[in-house]
Order: structure tokens, then sequence, then C-alpha cells
């Protein structure tokens, strides 16, 4: 199912049967002994490999969340406020209107920043902790920061983050200045920040917590766990396909993983894995274009806007894990418009799911690959959503409806509703 052989047998370099892999040339490192983010011999992507790998019978019936699937992560236990354990919503009228046959939504607005990322720093600041690092860096369009900010509060540790001045909303940067990290506004966008922050950590000033760090993907794959567990219980099968935004594409390369792995524990048949889906703004799609052209890489943007903040990212460093991803699973990739994606925000709002506009992006792309038909209608899809609305509350303020003012009296009210 592959292009990313999983290895079989552990190297003298495994710790407790865990090791880091280069997914270019197969090199292997021991996993905390020194601060590692890509291959020492060729610079390639690493990913984490266990001796053993879990089947649903060995994840702990008595946690909830994501440390429940502790036997698929490289500890016990992280540094947790918990997070994970997000619910999945049913859209019934989304679910009509769009023309499938089951649609679900994973709101991973739900974790206890606000997004996703959590899952990746209850994993990554467990492993600086066990490396013994001083200071925590990232870059970050405004989720990444907020939920590094908050899980190195929660460690006891220094946090540095690097925002792209003017372009993050203001919900994700109080989040990230309230819990005490120093917030640097670079002159640049995202792709900027990360130039820096990469060369910062390269210089052993900071641990580097973006998506490049391979144990934040181990954090992250515990969504398509939950994925697969959750719709299999309520509906008895697993979906035909999962779509999600792409921003860095660390989701897609940690959901392809996370099916790899559950394929070669036998947890998994290859032909029940879900087709994964990426979803990408229009003014920020450099994914789409590497799989509308066939590439096996991505051409970076220098130059990307859109008002899903989220995912306005013009060089995914995940693309080498995630392209191969979306090829293997029979999944596809898609640009949606700024207000395809305002749309679907709305109708999301409407069944009572309150997403950022990047979260939505997920909804659009189904919507429009449903009516090209690419998704068939016969397709149980789950959407993933990966921000609350209240990260962006100027784009949610923008997109609902306006404040009506009325007299200081009940009469006048009254008068109001009637006109």
């Amino acid at each position: 199912m592959t292009s990313l052989e999983l290895t079989a047998e552990a190297p003298p370099e495994a710790d407790d049967g865990v090791w880091l892999s280069c997914i270019e040339c197969g090199e292997s490192f021991a996993p905390f002994d020194d601060v590692r983010y890509t291959c020492d011999d060729c610079d390639g992507l690493l990913e984490v490999r266990y001796e053993d790998l879990p089947t649903w019978d060995d994840f702990d019936d008595d946690q909830w969340g994501v440390w429940r699937y502790s036997a698929a992560l490289p500890f016990e236990e992280g540094v947790s406020l918990p997070e994970g354990g997000t619910p999945l919503h049913d859209v019934p009228r989304l679910e009509e209107e769009i023309g499938v046959d089951r649609l679900r939504v994973k709101h991973e607005g739900m974790n206890p920043t606000g997004s996703f990322k959590d899952r990746g720093m209850t994993v990554g600041v467990r492993v600086a902790k066990e490396i013994g690092v001083g200071r925590l860096a990232c870059a970050s369009t405004g989720n990444t920061s907020a939920a590094l900010a908050a899980y190195g509060a929660r460690g006891g540790m220094e946090t540095l983050v690097l925002l792209p001045a003017g372009k993050v909303a203001a919900g994700k940067v109080a989040q990230a200045s309230l819990h005490g990290a120093r917030i640097l506004e670079v002159d640049g966008n995202f792709d900027t920040c990360l130039d820096i922050v990469q060369d910062l950590a390269g210089m052993g000033e900071a641990y580097l917590l973006n998506s490049l760090n391979p144990f934040r993907l181990e954090g992250q794959k515990t969504i398509g766990l939950e994925i697969l567990e959750q719709f299999r219980d309520e509906e008895g099968s697993y979906p035909d396909r999962i779509a999600l935004p792409v921003g860095n594409a660390g989701n897609t390369a940690a959901l392809y993983k996370c099916f790899r792995e559950l394929v070669e524990s036998g947890a998994l048949d290859e032909d029940e894995v879900p087709k994964l889906t990426g979803v990408q703004a229009e003014g920020s799609a450099p994914m789409v274009e590497a799989i509308e052209k066939g590439w096996d890489h991505v051409e970076r943007w220098d130059h990307v806007e859109t008002r899903a903040t989220a995912i306005r990212i013009g060089n995914p460093v995940n693309a080498p894990k995630a392209l191969p991803g979306i090829r293997e699973t029979g999944g596809t990739a898609v640009a949606v418009t700024d207000d395809e994606i305002t749309a679907a925000q709305r109708d999301l709002a409407e069944e009572g799911v309150g997403v950022e506009p990047a979260s939505a992006a997920s909804i659009a792309g189904v919507r429009k690959l449903r009516k090209e038909g690419i998704v068939d209608a016969d397709e149980e899809v789950v959407c993933l959503t990966t921000g609350h609305l209240l990260k962006d509350p100027d784009a949610a303020a923008e997109a609902g409806s306006e404040p009506e003012p009325v007299p200081g009296d009940t009469e006048g009210v009254l008068d109001h509703l009637r006109s």
C-alpha cells in the first residue's frame, strides 16, 4: 500500500523499541540522544518507527483522548491538559445538500486551546523534556503558537513564537500572549518565520516544535485512530474518505502514517484505508498544484493570500510525506475560493458546528468534488475541521449576521421584531 515502507526490525539505535528513520535514505537514529529534525546524512524528513505496532485491542479503554493510544506513541504519558477525544458531528442538512451517503465532521476545535495542534504538542513537549532542552520555539499562522505557549507553560518551559506581522488572527495572538510566550512579529510570511526558526534551531538556540519535528506528527496521528474508531462504532464501517484542510500538510502525513501502521499490524485491511483528500485555498495551493501536475515535490509559492489564515502557507514542509499519502490511498487534492470557504463556514454554523475559516475548507472541498463527480454519492465521508470559530472572531463576525440596534424597552423591541 505504501511507498514509504515501515521498518519491521528495530536497529541498534532503537530506544525501548522506538527509533527515527529517514524517509529518503533509510538511515536510522536513536530517538532521544540528540536534537534532530532531519536526517544527518541526506537532510530528508524523519519518521518515528516502532518495533511493536499495536492493534485495536492494545489501546487503553480506561483512558480518554490522545494518551488512550499510548501503545502507538513513544511514551505512556505526555505533558497533557488533556487533549483529544473530540466529537464526530452529524450534519444532516449538509449531508443531504452535498449528496453523499454519510457525512460526519471531526471537530478538532474542541481541544484545550481550540485546535488540533494540542495533539502534537502533548507529545512534542514531552520529548523536549526527555531531551533536556531549555527553550521551545515555533513559526506559526496562529494555532501552533497558541498550543505551544499553553503546553510550554504546562511543562514549565520558556516559549518563543514567530508570527508573520499583521497576518495572525487576534484570538490566537491573545492565547500565546496570555500563556506567557515571547512573541516576535516578523516582517514576512509564515514561510519566512519558519526559515528563521529552523536557523535558530540549527544554532541550538531553541527546540523546534513545528511539524518538521517528527514527534509532533505522532500526536496528530491519533486523529486518524479516533476517526476510525468513532466512525466504526457509530456506523459499523470505516469511512471511504477523509477530507482535511492542508497548510503545512502535517495532518495529511500523520493520518497516512496512522493507516500504514494499522495495516502493518493487521488492525486494518488495505481496502479499508480511507482516501485522503487535501483541500487548500486557491491563493495558497502548492500541494494541489503538485497533485494536478504529477510532481513528487512542491514548488514554493512565495506570495500566498487567503482569508483562511491557518492554511496561508506556501511551502508545506511535510509534502514528501503527504503527497504519497494522498496518492497511495487513492485520494486527491482540490483548491477552493475564499467565498466557497466562507459559505461552508456559514453552513457548518447553521448545523451548530462553529469553526474558523480554514477548517471549513474541508466541507468546501467535498462539496466541489461531489459536483465534479470525483466524490461519489454512495461515499461515507469525514471532514476534519481543525480550529474553533473563536480562533478568528473577526472572520466569524464578518461571515455572520449584523447586530440590530433596538430601543431600550420591550415595546420597542417588539415593534422592531414585527417590522
